[in-house]
């Protein structure tokens, strides 16, 4: 510990004054968890401006024994980037590291630092005619970094995949301070272990992501875009089937949507109305899209297959997007749950997945359990079904006690992830563990898999500074 001020201002020498932070006021965003469920202390914010001042920093932290704590855009849900609350960590953001290295069109790749908002690399390939897929609610302010440390989902994991599928190569900065360049290029590559997939959803245990090769995609020419109310979620199931097949796989969303959730959008977010002249209990939004000039082949799909659905009984009803804006529309109304449920009071939320054919036999236990648990508690189920993704969101009871319903959140956990683990499934499909899920992982994971990464955590971080106490 005494070496500690001497290290503090080395670290400060590295990064300079606008590297350095430790005014409360403007250190406080780097200290807080987006749902304010945790409050961090920090000996300081760090902010380098290269791998390299990376590098020395963390080095530094190494030989004085100093926790550190990565952050990106700090936009997780589970706790995994704010520090504990003892005050003894470092945090180091990556929010200056925010080139974008290379853009290689013909190669279909971009290297970009781990900085980068999502956002920017989304308009970055778009400005090189490509498209980079991944798509979430908080693209706008999320940084890639952070993105490929929890392996974020969002909409588009149907047809493109998540983080990890959309990565070639990784730039690490290790536990002790040194830099694994792993920014290849390749599609093929066989010579030993696939060092990426360590880092990749290792949430900032095993060292820092500073930059990474992106895959790219042909920009899609044409959208069609459609908001369908159906019979229940076994028939949007189906009609998912049909989707697939009766448009070539052209499906790269299918988002189910109860009737709750759209209540909670209409009446707490602006601008915002119901597509449909009659209520529905479920409704699904689906995106189709093809690289081709021409949206008429696309729209003649679309048409057809919700034609089939409705021939089907399985359609009820249905408001297809004619335009740019009623796009954005149809898909503001999904995008906007989670900030809508804030408006109802307290929600205890789980990030979960289980394969697709069991989604609709999931919900109706798993209500069935929660409901049995806490009469009166409203059920918010929604996400991807496309991917078994589901966020099965509670929402306190109307008129009661948010403090007293969150008390409560380990409780619905475990009778949540009974259910999911009983149908193969995943307790965090797409937030990570961070501090949140770290007790259930431990619980759910077999004694060889949480051997097998503490075995890989000693390895690389014998010190145990990198990010500790999360994940494991």
């Amino acid at each position: 510990m005494s070496r500690e001020p001497d290290a503090l201002a080395r670290i400060r020498d590295v990064v300079g004054e606008r590297g350095w932070i430790d005014d409360p006021a403007e250190a406080e965003p780097h200290l807080v968890e987006w749902r304010g469920l945790w409050h961090g202390r920090a000996r300081a914010i760090v902010r380098p401006a290269s791998t390299d001042e990376v590098a020395r920093v963390v080095r530094i932290c190494a030989e004085a024994g100093i926790p550190i704590v990565p952050q990106a855009g700090n936009t997780s849900l589970c706790g995994g980037s704010v520090p504990d609350e003892d005050g003894r960590a470092v945090v180091l953001s990556v929010s200056r590291l925010n080139r974008v290295r290379d853009v290689d069109a013909l190669d279909y790749t971009m290297t970009v630092e781990a900085g980068c908002v999502l956002a920017d690399v989304q308009r970055t390939a778009a400005e090189a005619d490509r498209l980079f897929p991944l798509s979430l609610a908080a693209e706008g302010s999320c940084e890639i970094g952070g993105n490929l440390s929890t392996n974020a989902g969002g909409v588009h994991v149907l047809r493109y995949g998540s983080a990890r599928d959309l990565v070639l190569g990784l730039e690490v900065v290790l536990p002790d301070g040194r830099v694994w360049d792993g920014l290849r290029r390749l599609r093929k590559d066989n010579t030993g272990y696939a060092l990426r997939e360590i880092f990749l959803g290792a949430e900032g245990t095993l060292g820092v992501i500073t930059a990474a090769v992106l895959k790219l995609f042909p920009r899609p020419r044409s959208r069609w875009v459609a908001l369908a109310a159906v019979r229940d979620v076994p028939a949007a199931l189906e009609l998912l089937a049909r989707a697939r097949a009766a448009t070539g796989d052209a499906v790269s969303s299918f988002e189910l949507i109860p009737r709750i959730a759209l209540d909670y959008v209409l009446a707490h977010i602006p601008g915002t109305s119901d597509p449909l002249a009659q209520r529905h209990d479920v409704y699904v939004l689906v995106e189709l899209d093809a690289t081709d000039e021409s949206d008429r082949g696309l729209g003649e799909r679309g048409e057809a297959w919700l034609e089939g659905g409705v021939a089907a009984g399985l359609v009820l009803d249905a408001a297809v997007a004619e335009s740019e804006a009623q796009i954005e529309a149809l898909w503001k109304l999904r995008e906007s749950i989670s900030e809508a449920q804030k408006g109802e009071g307290a929600s205890i939320k789980h990030d979960v997945a289980v394969p697709v054919s069991r989604v609709p036999e999931f919900l109706a236990e798993a209500t069935r359990r929660v409901e049995a648990e806490w009469p009166g508690l409203r059920v918010v189920a929604f996400g991807h079904l496309g991917d078994g993704s589901i966020h099965f969101n509670l929402s306190v009871p109307k008129g009661g006690d948010d403090r007293a319903f969150l008390a409560h959140w380990d409780q619905f956990a475990r009778v949540v992830h009974d259910v999911v683990v009983s149908m193969d499934g995943s307790i965090a499909a797409e937030h990570g563990i961070g501090r949140l899920k770290r007790d259930d992982l431990a619980h759910y994971k077999s004694a060889t898999e949480i051997d097998l990464m503490r075995t890989i955590k000693r390895a690389l971080d014998p010190k145990g500074i990198m990010n500790p106490g999360r994940v494991l």
